[in-house]
């Protein structure tokens, strides 16, 4: 995995192999990168990375200037990865070891910007609850967004507050705002 771009771009980082992880694609973080990017100024973003996993996002936000971010993963060895990645890059990433729909029902804190990226096999009923506790518990500030990233054998366009998918490979990054 690379960081594309920011203070550490062009750092190649290795995780464990021992992770329950699939980290989102160089191609696809730099296309979405690139949405984002002219939309919001990142220096005054705070970012939520659900189901984080290497912590993959998180560096690519914490790169390019975001200094508010909450990585939440349910398994310790990725949480940890994340810290030390964090430590050694000195970035300001913290970290959660939970579930995330336990987090989601009794998180209050509010984001610019929340990443969910579960794994591809979830059933589709997962899938709908990260947006329905997301919008139900008002967890995104003005003008915010949830990007969820799902197989492209998966479609989120019924639900509601979807905005806009775009493919990459057999990567789906479905927007949703309210």
């Amino acid at each position: 995995m690379r960081i594309i771009s920011g203070k550490h771009k062009g750092r190649n980082l290795t995780a464990p192999k021992n992770l329950p992880v699939r980290p989102t694609k160089d191609m696809a973080k730099e296309a979405l990168f690139n949405i984002l990017n002219n939309s919001y100024y990142f220096a005054d973003l705070r970012v939520l990375d659900l189901f984080a996993g290497t912590g993959n996002i998180s560096y690519e936000f914490a790169s390019r200037g975001v200094e508010h971010i909450l990585a939440v993963d349910i398994d310790m060895g990725c949480t940890n990865y994340i810290d030390k990645v964090s430590k050694q890059l000195e970035l300001d990433i913290r970290t959660l070891k939970s579930d995330v729909f336990l987090f989601l029902s009794k998180n209050s804190e509010k984001f610019d910007i929340i990443f969910a990226d579960p794994f591809y096999s979830m059933e589709l009923t997962d899938f709908v609850k990260i947006p329905e506790l997301v919008f139900s518990k008002e967890m995104l500030l003005e003008d915010g967004v949830l990007i969820i990233e799902h197989s492209k054998h998966t479609s989120l366009e019924h639900l509601p507050y979807f905005e806009r998918a775009r493919k990459y490979g057999g990567s789906v990054f479905s927007f949703f705002k309210s």
